[in-house]
């Protein structure tokens, strides 16, 4: 008999039929005449009861019927008499797939702190915190594709590996072949990077934006998402050394197109997101709300997760420009009282606390802001009439600041020339890049989201290392 899954069962239609499930255990109870089995097989963040007796499950097989272990078991699925589920199945046959000793198996029913999952990334999918989240990750990367696909996007494969730094941050890992302990050195003593094995240094990348707008400058509109890394030796709740990245870059764009997309595209994955996970949404909702009640009165949200979802998929961004947001914030009680922990004047790189009370203090609803200082932001950004600012864009939501960030690109080859020289980018690093300008140039934008943060937002997870199966993080690489 092929196995159905506890989703599918719990629809209801195969009510009366023989059916075959099989999972992992999550609890089990029994007394001398019944027990009760709820099993799990990550298909949906309810489980099914397995109801059996001595006659189909004696005591010898009972006792390794413990939580974790794996089971199968055939039976006719009928309308449950209990409390708290729709359906179950009475057995005919119960058969042990896998036990789990009861003794080293560390993920008893009890709640479990997310710190202590993090140390058994292995398992931790099992509990219902992480498998919703995952389930959700799962909806939202193909919703990612869908949005693109049906507005005429090409998805892109960027390289991993480059031998250029597209922000210009420096924190990169080196990818090489040469042997460290005995590397070849050149005339000056330096490492002689010719003869590693692309002849030149080479690291992973931190951004498929650049060779994104190759594909834009022949293709029209195209999209990447895929793994970027970033060697920031960081340990907060919002950074990971490798992460996702989902970058569109579209020619003939304007900043206003620009910014028209990016709310487009987050409302669009919130509404698949609750449509497609519902239950898993409604399960966090409840984790977030309660989680709220050991919070202080003013860092509680104002509304739940369900309610805030719904809220920012039907209501439109407020949109300003980063001058105007100085001036809010200098206005602000925090600035007046010195509560901001970073000071606040035009120039500065905003700090995800002055973003959030943009957001969530002053608008209560996510905000897109733009045209921001050139010397905070990158070489390819472009320059606006007033020589000052770029035409940059950060769309900034509740709880997590800055989302998406994105700009028009710089398309005057001169202008783009001269802001490479005033920070220090090789040209000869990026001469491809810069030919894109002298070859048929055009007008076009672009934005990245951090994919990590999108599933962060959506879930209510207050950690970014508890939205990715496997967080690398420093001195963290374990599983």
């Amino acid at each position: 008999m092929k196995r159905i899954k506890i989703k599918k069962l719990l629809e209801g239609n195969e009510k009366g039929k023989q059916v075959k499930v099989s999972g992992w255990v999550r609890t089990m109870r029994d007394n001398k005449n019944v027990a009760f089995i709820a099993l799990n097989d990550g298909s949906t963040i309810n489980n099914i009861q397995i109801v059996t007796t001595p006659e189909v499950a004696d005591e010898e097989l009972l006792k390794d019927i413990n939580t974790g272990a794996c089971i199968s078991a055939t039976g006719t699925l009928v309308e449950s008499q209990g409390k708290g589920q729709a359906f179950e199945v009475q057995a005919d046959s119960v058969s042990i797939l896998g036990k789990a000793d009861p003794q080293k198996y560390p993920l008893q029913p009890k709640k479990h702190s997310m710190e202590f999952l993090r140390s058994i990334a292995h398992l931790r999918p099992r509990t219902n915190t992480i498998s919703a989240v995952l389930r959700i990750r799962h909806a939202l990367s193909f919703a990612i594709h869908k949005f693109f696909n049906d507005k005429g996007f090409y998805y892109l494969h960027t390289p991993i590996i480059t031998g250029s730094d597209a922000e210009g941050a420096g924190e990169m890992f080196r990818v090489t072949t040469l042997d460290m302990n005995n590397p070849p050195k050149d005339e000056d003593g330096k490492i002689n990077y010719k003869e590693d094995f692309f002849g030149k240094e080479t690291n992973l990348t931190v951004s498929g934006q650049l060779e994104g707008e190759v594909g834009a400058m022949a293709l029209g509109e195209v999209y990447t998402f895929g793994p970027t890394f970033r060697a920031e030796n960081s340990n907060t709740t919002r950074h990971l050394a490798e992460f996702w990245m989902v970058e569109p870059e579209m020619a003939f764009y304007d900043l206003s197109d620009n910014m028209d997309l990016a709310e487009e595209f987050v409302k669009y994955l919130i509404s698949y997101t609750l449509e497609h996970c519902a239950d898993d949404m409604v399960f966090l909702d409840k984790r977030a709300t309660d989680a709220d009640k050991s919070k202080p009165q003013n860092e509680r949200r104002e509304m739940g997760l369900l309610d805030s979802m719904k809220f920012v998929a039907e209501n439109n961004f407020e949109r300003l420009t980063y001058t105007e947001a100085i001036d809010i914030l200098l206005q602000s009680k925090p600035h007046k009282k010195k509560k901001f922990k970073y000071p606040v004047e035009w120039g500065i790189d905003l700090q995800s606390e002055h973003e959030r009370y943009l957001v969530e203090k002053h608008f209560k609803t996510p905000v897109i802001l733009i045209d921001y200082p050139k010397d905070i932001k990158a070489f390819y950004m472009k320059l606006n009439d007033d020589n000052k600012t770029v035409g940059a864009m950060d769309v900034l939501v509740p709880g997590i600041g800055e989302l998406i960030g994105g700009s028009q690109r710089e398309d005057n080859l001169d202008k783009l020339l001269g802001r490479m020289q005033e920070m220090n980018v090789p040209e000869e690093e990026l001469w491809w890049y810069l030919e894109l300008r002298k070859f048929g140039s055009a007008p076009h934008s672009g934005f990245g989201l951090g994919f990590e943060r999108m599933v962060q937002f959506v879930t209510g997870m207050g950690n970014i290392r508890d939205v990715i199966p496997f967080p690398r993080t420093p001195q963290s690489a374990e599983f």
